[in-house]
């Protein structure tokens, strides 16, 4: 018990209650009551026992929930603020064992939900998972829309590098979108389509940018009707409204061209590219409309290209500069796209490479993570590609040490994404080229295979083998 390891520091010590409560802040009385007639002290005042006392922060968490938590009735003046502290410092252990002592009632599952959106807010994503599993647990045959918040958030957090798991997340996450509220839909959708685009799912990706589009296109009409019975201050989305809408043709523009339809997707540029409809007039709108604008001018450059019109490849060169001067995210998308189109018709693009070496070599020192769905996840899979069409720019050309160093680290993020097939292509590509890979390639791709599989082996060796 904590008491007895209280009362023991006293003795060793040799500290009156009095010393104590003045050195640590707590009162007198408070510490009495909490010998005598064993009154539980709250979280605040623990904390400052165990700091009087020399030992580290949550040092008695573990003990406080079997003294005053298990087998008593539920105190969310007591669970509260450990729940809080215990995300502080990381204590996820303590977190879910306390949580699984009071799961059993539903009457508990508000507040731990409020609680959990709390913490979602602060960015403590990884405390505030197993709050939003065990209230999806006690709520999966309610039907409510805190059920489907729940999965929402299990799903964004859940979201990493490994995008096997991602496909899980997104399939298990994907049924509740419709118990959403209507603007949540919007949000959810987009962050589905991104991460069916990530994982190359166009199918997927079709249907979710269609059913957002629709969505989007009902909630811009009931916004803009000129009679209305009363204003209320309507829930906003992370974006402006019309964005969802373009956003949509944006993602079909990749699904046609995933397809090979470039005259397709030149036709969704089109429509994202006007955008006169938009009534909006604030500062935020024209960001936004000047930024699709933007990009449409490089996705017509591009699908122009990719169609057979080898004359705008200066023009996409610029482009794709200006955004660099601009620092612009799509850069990645933008160099893919000259790559892939370079590798389809055997353009010569040296000189365009040495012109953005800088900005790919940089690309490859980011560790970037980011709880948006589209930087954690389009991104580091399209950076991924960029190096395969580079590795095989490179190798065809017989540049030997620039091919093999960017197939290298393609592979490795490959097999970091968890896929499978573009770590195979990788894989094929190397032993197609093997006659003629330098050494130090050489002995780096031996010692990553020899890596993953030493990692593999581990992971499928029975616990009784591996002491």
């Amino acid at each position: 018990m904590i008491l007895t390891e209280f009362e023991n520091y006293l003795k060793q010590n040799d500290m009156t209650l009095a010393h104590f409560a003045e050195y640590s802040g707590v009162h007198q009385r408070t510490l009495s009551n909490w010998i005598t007639q064993h009154r539980p002290v709250s979280v605040q005042q623990l904390d400052r026992i165990t700091e009087a006392m020399g030992l580290q922060e949550g040092y008695f968490y573990d003990l406080y929930i079997e003294n005053y938590i298990i087998d008593l009735p539920p105190n969310m003046r007591r669970i509260e603020p450990l729940l809080y502290r215990c995300a502080e410092l990381d204590k996820l252990d303590v977190i879910r064992r306390m949580i699984g002592q009071i799961m059993d009632n539903l009457l508990y599952s508000p507040r731990l939900f409020d609680i959990a959106e709390e913490l979602f807010a602060q960015r403590r994503y990884v405390a505030a998972l197993p709050i939003y599993e065990n209230v999806a647990e006690v709520e999966k045959y309610q039907h409510s829309e805190r059920l489907a918040v729940c999965q929402y958030r299990m799903f964004t957090i859940q979201i990493g590098d490994d995008q096997s798991r991602n496909l899980r997340a997104a399939t298990l996450f994907e049924p509740f979108v419709e118990r959403l509220d209507e603007i949540d839909q919007l949000d959810a959708l987009k962050d589905l389509a991104n991460v069916y685009r990530s994982l190359r799912k166009w199918d997927k990706v079709e249907e979710m940018a269609r059913k957002m589009r629709g969505k989007a296109e009902v909630q811009y009409s009931m916004k803009h009707q000129a009679k209305r019975k009363f204003q209320e201050r309507e829930k906003e989305t992370k974006g402006p409204l019309f964005g969802y809408i373009a956003y949509a043709d944006l993602l079909l523009t990749g699904v046609s061209d995933a397809q090979g339809d470039y005259q397709q997707a030149l036709r969704y540029t089109y429509a994202y590219t006007d955008l006169d409809w938009v009534l909006e007039k604030d500062e935020e709108t024209q960001h936004w409309v000047n930024l699709f604008k933007h990009w449409s001018e490089g996705n017509i450059h591009y699908y122009k290209l990719l169609s057979g019109d080898i004359s705008v490849l200066n023009d996409y060169v610029e482009y794709i500069a200006e955004a660099t001067n601009e620092a612009d995210k799509e850069l990645v998308t933008m160099l893919l796209n000259l790559m892939f189109a370079a590798n389809q018709y055997q353009l010569d693009v040296d000189h365009a490479i040495k012109r953005f070496d800088i900005v790919i070599d940089s690309f490859m020192q980011q560790g970037e993570s980011s709880y948006d769905i589209y930087t954690n996840q389009v991104i580091p899979e399209q950076f991924a590609r960029l190096s395969y069409e580079l590795a095989y720019y490179y190798l065809y050309r017989g540049m030997y040490n620039n091919g093999f160093k960017y197939l290298m680290y393609s592979m490795e993020n490959y097999h970091t994404l968890n896929n499978e097939t573009y770590y195979i292509n990788c894989i094929g590509m190397f032993e197609h080229f093997r006659a003629y890979v330098v050494p130090e390639a050489k002995e780096k791709f031996s010692k990553f295979i020899e890596k993953v599989w030493l990692n593999n082996a581990k992971k499928n060796i029975p616990s009784s083998r591996r002491s």
